[in-house]
């Protein structure tokens, strides 16, 4: 168990540790493209520097709700702090989906009348934030970003902002060797769909757990069906499974049993089944056993 709590506090403190140098050094490099972005006249930069303050939104408030994660539950708030990341999942994903819509309001404009664009100095920034990016994610990789949900989300942001960075530079090359001016706004609107995909997925994951909709990697008729297979289970109703925050799914069952069973084996049964294949460790069971002799049993691990 000491093993166990030191390999996760380990973890933890790594997780913090990438998300705040991911942080700083996305955030520094934002600034400065949002200043390239204004000598040079290019909007695909520009736009690149607004996906990129979507991703130091992002990468601050995973590493907000770290910290704040840790605070201890108290008499009003029982679960503790633990669902703030998705609160924060939420206003990140609903920002991103306003910048999308204003990046595609303002290429609309550069179509009509594409403008003059440094393409040299456009390069030289998308170059330097590829870069800054690729430093940025191969931190997060550091992480757990397997288990963690949360760093795993940052993780994607990056490695969309990648993408844009990349599209600014074959934006720049077209538009020093062509000088195609017009691939500048083109360039910005395929960051904006990056950016509103993402946006889109994160809002709608963060609803969906608010609304405390089952987990997307749990199915709930299978978690039926292997508990009323275990000895003694007669069936289950009042089946309920949700998330309370990323990597932390909750289950609560009535389980209708035999007479003269053991309460406690079957519900040593029933956790460790949870634990084993589904990965549930927060569970609470209610006993019944036929003609509704009725014994609550909870069981918080």
């Amino acid at each position: 168990m000491n093993m166990e709590s030191h390999s996760h506090n380990h973890s933890h403190g790594s997780n913090k540790k990438a998300l705040l140098f991911a942080f700083l050094i996305t955030t520094l490099f934002m600034v400065a493209e949002v200043i390239g972005g204004l000598i040079t006249n290019s909007l695909a930069l520009l736009s690149d520097a607004g996906h990129m303050l979507s991703d130091a939104v992002s990468l601050g408030l995973s590493l907000l709700a770290l910290v704040v994660g840790e605070k201890a539950a108290t008499k009003a708030k029982t679960f503790g702090f633990k669902r703030f990341e998705i609160l924060a999942a939420l206003f990140n994903g609903v920002t991103l989906i306003v910048v999308s819509i204003y990046i595609f309001y303002e290429a609309f404009h550069r179509f009509q009348e594409p403008p003059s664009v440094v393409g040299s100095g456009m390069m030289i920034i998308g170059i330097l934030g590829l870069v800054v990016n690729i430093v940025a994610a191969w931190v997060l990789m550091r992480g757990d970003t397997k288990g963690n949900l949360n760093l795993r989300s940052a993780f994607l942001h990056v490695l969309g902002d990648m993408l844009g960075s990349i599209g600014a530079i074959i934006a720049a090359l077209l538009i020093i060797q062509f000088g195609w001016n017009i691939a500048d706004p083109i360039a910005s609107v395929i960051v904006a769909i990056l950016i509103l995909i993402s946006a889109v997925r994160v809002t709608k994951e963060s609803v969906h757990v608010l609304m405390e909709g089952s987990p997307s990697h749990i199915d709930v008729e299978k978690v039926k069906q292997q508990l009323e297979g275990i000895s003694g289970v007669i069936e289950t109703h009042d089946l309920h499974v949700w998330t309370i925050t990323s990597n932390y799914p909750s289950l609560s069952c009535h389980l209708l049993v035999e007479q003269n069973m053991s309460h406690e084996d079957i519900l040593n049964d029933a956790n460790a089944l949870m634990k084993q294949e589904f990965g549930i460790t927060h569970t609470t069971f209610q006993i019944e056993e036929e003609h509704y002799n009725l014994e609550e049993s909870d069981i918080h691990n």
